[in-house]
């Protein structure tokens, strides 16, 4: 079974975007030794994105046409559009879609974006790990990490890498624990 996988940057103060969706404090940040926090060793591992339909008008708005060239590309979105060879479309429930999507062949699931996408799919206990980049900047206000109404939720992940950079970066990688199969059979 795929995993979905959560990789992500946010604020010390959990925010992963100014209000208007700027991201010059992580773009703009201190990176003298051109880390990539394991993003590219995580690329190799999916070979699906799925993100919501903020984080794909932010990325057209930066000129990225193919967000995830060579990867299978979902986009969430309310309203019906047409596949442009690039991404799909999904107009479905994001839980029920990613059920189906996690019983396919082939490598693990990138979860892209913010709260829209990700709260859904953290609710219905979809996400099997977390890769959250701390930045050590405080914005003050902003896109939250998660939403306020995820904060009811008590889903457990264990840390399982932590991981200090020279520019004061902290990679944290988390996963959510395997429920036994006895534990399925009784609910």
């Amino acid at each position: 079974m795929k995993k979905i996988k959560l990789y992500i940057a946010a604020s010390l103060d959990g925010y992963i975007a100014r209000p208007d969706g700027d991201l010059d404090w992580l773009t703009k940040a201190p990176n003298p030794e051109k880390d990539d926090f394991g993003y590219n060793t995580f690329l190799e591992s999916v070979d699906t994105t799925l993100m919501g339909n903020e984080t794909y008008k932010w990325l057209l708005n930066e000129g990225v046409e193919d967000p995830y060239p060579g990867l299978k590309n979902y986009v969430f979105t309310r309203t019906k559009k047409e596949s442009n060879g690039f991404v799909e479309f999904v107009t479905d429930n994001p839980a029920s879609f990613v059920k189906t999507i996690r019983e396919g062949e082939g490598k693990d699931v990138f979860l892209v974006g913010g709260g829209g996408i990700v709260s859904p799919l953290l609710a219905a206990e979809l996400i099997d790990e977390i890769h959250l980049i701390i930045v050590p900047v405080f914005l003050g206000r902003g896109i939250p990490l998660f939403p306020a109404q995820m904060k009811d939720l008590n889903i457990l992940f264990n840390t399982v890498d932590v991981v200090k950079h020279s520019n004061g970066f902290v990679s944290i990688k988390m996963e959510k624990p395997q429920r036994k199969e006895s534990n399925r059979k009784g609910r």
